[in-house]
């Protein structure tokens, strides 16, 4: 079992790149060691490595499981921005990109494929095209090698890998100063926290983006950002406290209103600005990230 446990945690994260949420990941990572503990007289040491034959077990799993499962976007993929911030807010029925907890150490070995803008664009890519991507171009797996895994050959791994590039483009690894971005996230969390709107805003890149699931709405500008905010005061008053959680190996908060948990939100963070906030309204997610839904 400790050859099997010690794979854990990377088969979850490339559970949770092929299909987009720790729930899903985690249920995959079980089915694969199922399978594995089940076919075990059959692997065979000389043709790969206990890793690798583990990720193709997993793979096929994700393969199989997508097969009954939609790509989970997030709202900016769905909708055009909203021009009324205190417009009505809409509910979604999408299965949404949901965060995995992930600290910055961790998102730096897995060279910026953890973060959110990169799960969420594979996830507009073919299972197969999506698979190659990942095993290619995140876990650097040879081509014929990742041929054997996904049982077909050289020049079709090839020719899905450099589709794949042309819609999402290369990894490209992110250099982020994951001290910076959390001394700009505690800042605004202190803006925000003593309700000051006009501090927060000096806090966002102009074209800063808010978006919000499980509802559609989401909001572009420092502007409408600012506008919202104001209107969150109004629904929900201005007695919050926040954590700090780290996400996608990117900085975020679990944010309480009055003690209750309420959102989980994930900021992008470039040249000293908030450049995107992504918040989560589903206190259900506070227990991932080992918090208590009341303070």
């Amino acid at each position: 079992m400790d050859d099997f446990e010690r794979y854990r945690r990377e088969l979850t994260a490339h559970c949770y790149r092929m299909l987009g949420t720790p729930e899903d990941a985690e249920d995959l990572v079980q089915e694969t060691y199922l399978r594995a503990w089940r076919a075990r007289g059959d692997y065979d040491a000389s043709r790969a490595s206990f890793r690798t034959w583990l990720y193709r077990i997993a793979t096929n799993a994700c393969l199989t499981a997508l097969r009954s499962r939609g790509r989970r976007p997030l709202p900016m993929d769905l909708a055009a921005p909203d021009e009324d911030p205190h417009g009505p807010l809409r509910p979604g029925e999408v299965p949404w990109l949901a965060p995995f907890p992930c600290d910055p150490a961790e998102e730096a070995a897995a060279r910026g494929s953890m973060r959110l803008a990169f799960v969420a664009s594979v996830q507009y890519l073919p299972a197969r095209q999506r698979a190659v991507l990942l095993l290619r171009d995140v876990l650097d797996f040879p081509a014929a090698e990742v041929a054997v895994l996904l049982e077909t050959s050289v020049a079709a791994v090839n020719s899905a890998l450099q589709r794949a590039r042309a819609r999402v483009g290369r990894l490209a690894e992110h250099d982020v100063d994951a001290t910076a971005a959390r001394e700009v996230v505690d800042r605004y969390v202190a803006a925000f926290e003593a309700a000051d709107v006009e501090g927060l805003s000096r806090l966002l890149a102009r074209d800063a983006i808010l978006e919000m699931p499980p509802v559609l709405n989401w909001l572009i500008g420092r502007a409408h950002y600012a506008s919202f905010i104001e209107r969150v005061y109004g629904m929900a008053g201005t007695e919050w406290r926040m954590l700090p959680v780290w996400a996608n190996g990117q900085p975020g908060v679990a944010a309480y209103a009055a003690g209750v948990a309420h959102s989980l939100q994930v900021f992008d963070v470039r040249d000293a600005r908030v450049a995107r906030n992504t918040v989560w309204v589903v206190p259900e997610l506070f227990g991932r990230f080992g918090l208590p839904e009341r303070l």
